[in-house]
């Protein structure tokens, strides 16, 4: 899964919980290792829905990204910023 599917991934699924879909930005750099660091912005109305009660839906985020990017063999990590 190329870094543009990853990103789109993060994304959409960050678009499918938030008020204001408009405002999500994703961003992937490279980190060191070759992992790589996705940034997820979205409104500051909106973190709380991304991050979920007790920060379950974010890790429910991190999960998926993991999957998706242990398939092909890269380490990515989530940060989601407002």
């Amino acid at each position: 899964m190329p870094s543009t599917q990853l990103t789109e991934l993060v994304a959409v699924m960050a678009r499918a919980l938030v008020d204001k879909p408009d405002t999500v930005e994703v961003e992937e750099f490279a980190s060191d290792g070759g992992s790589s660091v996705v940034e997820l912005r979205v409104a500051r109305d909106d973190i709380g829905k991304v991050i979920g009660k007790s920060g379950k839906t974010a890790e429910a985020m991190r999960v998926v990204l993991s999957a998706a990017s242990a398939k092909v063999g890269r380490r990515v990590h989530l940060d989601i910023l407002d």
